[in-house]
């Protein structure tokens, strides 16, 4: 399974961006995708999340201004991102879930990570 992500860049205050990631490969279904980041010099923290049956998970500084979202049929979860703010500043990571059978476990697989960038 390998997980393609894209959309990362650099930002004002206030801005938006759209992060995008696809897994593709030999996958039975997907139960949850997600996205986490990391700043310099911190540990990697969940940010959102979103399960097989589309519910939703918020880490508490992003609510109301990122909206994870799932298409199933393309494999693909995305996190839209608006009043983008210094803090938000970080790499981001793609997080998934996959069966790869229908008997199989699920396993984690990890995006190549996009850095965002917001400049105050």
């Amino acid at each position: 399974v390998q997980l393609q992500a894209s959309g990362g860049g650099l930002v004002h205050t206030g801005g938006s961006l759209r992060l995008s990631c696809a897994a593709s490969g030999t996958i039975y279904g997907i139960e949850y995708m997600g996205w986490y980041r990391q700043a310099p010099g911190k540990q990697r923290d969940l940010v959102a999340a979103v399960s097989r049956g589309g519910s939703t998970n918020y880490v508490e500084s992003v609510k109301g201004r990122f909206t994870i979202s799932r298409d199933s049929a393309k494999n693909t979860v995305y996190l839209q991102m608006n009043s983008l703010e210094p803090e938000d500043t970080a790499v981001y990571y793609c997080h998934v879930g996959v069966r790869r059978s229908l008997h199989s476990t699920t396993t984690d697989y990890w995006g190549q990570g996009t850095q965002v960038t917001v400049s105050s």
